[in-house]
């Protein structure tokens, strides 16, 4: 075994489980496990069964005492702080110096980000964006996160919370109420509710026959929307046709934040793959500043659902989050 430090560890803090996994720097999780994120009696209890499934893994690998880091994906983290800020979702109270104790428990150097900054980290060490300097990651889910890297640095801001672009507000007369307390932000058109959303509305106004009218608007997803496009349904497919064009004038003014090689995209939503790629690609090419006409990529995130979030969380480790 060589006396390198060719490995990492990546940690994912969801508010059900945290997943944590040892890395090579090719991106192949050598082992992986988790553990319940509550129903610990304090937040150093909650280290301790990290650090013993993580060295468990270790054993197992011969990867021990060859780690050169930590990097974890965790809510509302602050990345100049190295805290949680807000654990409005965990049992334990705010803020939690998550960084600092993960270093001590293993003895090694840690850095944490939220799940957007880590989706882009991690796609820049082992996915599509290898090798680029400047790009956008966008997640479709749930939510619209992003991760922005300029300069072939990860933007953080003053606390890491830089790059929020699903709470850009794309409709200042919109109705649509977004979790953060405005209206008419991105995500509330482009997050798998919002497709939901924009498919109500549709079914709501308009006559026409749709496969959607099968499904109780109560339990309406938007996988269900993509499913009715795939079968060729027209008003599935302008659902998807609004999100694109949506996102794609969006972009167009992202683009003018980095001046980005690539925008990439991940989530459930992005699944949709041309159904919204291409209005996006045709509605950001239209609405463009001249300079950045013809000029950048968009495409898929190459990195699997099931690995993602543990590869970008152990990506920040490489360059302790650089």
């Amino acid at each position: 075994m060589t006396e390198e430090k060719d490995y990492v560890i990546g940690i994912d803090m969801g508010g059900t489980n945290t997943e944590f996994a040892i890395v090579n720097a090719r991106g192949d999780i050598l082992g992986h496990n988790s553990i319940p994120t509550t129903g610990h009696a304090d937040i150093r209890e909650y280290i301790k069964k990290i650090y013993d499934g993580v060295m468990e893994i270790a054993d197992r690998t011969g990867t021990r005492g060859h780690i050169r880091g930590i990097g974890a994906g965790v809510p509302c983290a602050n990345r100049e702080t190295g805290c949680i800020e807000v654990s409005t979702n965990l049992p334990w109270p705010s803020p939690i110096p998550l960084e600092e104790l993960l270093s001590d428990a293993f003895g090694l150097p840690a850095v944490i980000s939220n799940d957007a900054n880590a989706a882009a980290a991690g796609e820049m060490a082992y996915g599509r964006a290898r090798g680029l300097k400047n790009f956008i990651m966008i997640t479709l889910g749930t939510g619209v996160g992003s991760g922005i890297v300029c300069d072939g640095h990860l933007l953080s801001g003053s606390r890491g919370f830089a790059g929020e672009l699903g709470h850009v507000i794309v409709n200042p007369d919109s109705d649509r109420m977004c979790g953060c307390g405005r209206r008419g932000c991105l995500e509330t058109y482009c997050s798998a509710g919002g497709v939901v959303r924009t498919a109500l509305e549709i079914l709501s106004t308009r006559k026409e026959d749709s496969l959607l009218r099968d499904i109780d608007p109560a339990r309406l997803t938007s996988k269900d929307v993509y499913k009715a496009a795939l079968r060729g349904d027209a008003l599935a497919c302008e659902i998807f046709d609004f999100t694109g064009k949506v996102l794609g004038k969006a972009c167009a003014d992202f683009a003018a934040f980095t001046d980005p090689e690539a925008i990439i995209l991940f989530g459930g939503v992005a699944k949709a793959g041309n159904l919204i790629a291409r209005p996006l690609r045709e509605a950001m090419e239209e609405k463009a500043l001249h300079l950045y006409k013809d000029r950048i990529q968009v495409v898929a995130s190459s990195l699997n659902d099931a690995e993602a979030a543990l590869l970008g969380a152990s990506a920040l480790a490489w360059n302790n989050g650089d």
